[in-house]
């Protein structure tokens, strides 16, 4: 995966089109962030299929490197609230570590993250970290 095959992921992730998103990854990943772990591609779609029904997530790109096993960037990720998400819900759906949002509330976090990539260029695990 290079800048350009990042962009065309990016696209369909902020597009909320989860099939073409897996469609990066190698058949048994490993995504580990704030405390999630995705191994699969129903794994994605049920995580992001909660999340996203509560918030709108957008991921804009500042810093990208990238070889032939790696890539990495630095990135703002836009959070925002579009009904409410308490902490109930959240610790119902496996989230307790998460902070709750309301509808119309927007949070910017800074994050760098982290591709490790196979021989063909697909997504073996993904880590995220904040910024700050």
């Amino acid at each position: 995966m290079d800048a350009r095959a990042y962009e065309d992921y990016l696209k369909k992730f902020n597009a909320r089109d989860y099939d073409g998103v897996f469609d990066y990854f190698s058949d048994q990943p490993d995504m580990a962030f704030f405390g999630v772990r995705i191994r699969s591609r129903e794994e994605l779609k049920k995580f992001y299929g909660f999340l996203h029904s509560y918030i709108r997530e957008t991921i804009t790109v500042e810093r990208i490197v990238c070889d032939a096993h790696t890539l990495a960037l630095e990135a703002v990720v836009r959070l925002e609230g579009i009904r409410d998400l308490d902490t109930q819900t959240l610790a119902a759906n496996g989230c307790p570590q998460f902070h709750p949002i309301k509808a119309g509330q927007v949070i910017e976090l800074k994050q760098y993250i982290h591709y490790h990539l196979d021989d063909a260029g697909k997504i073996v695990s993904v880590g995220c970290a904040l910024v700050g």
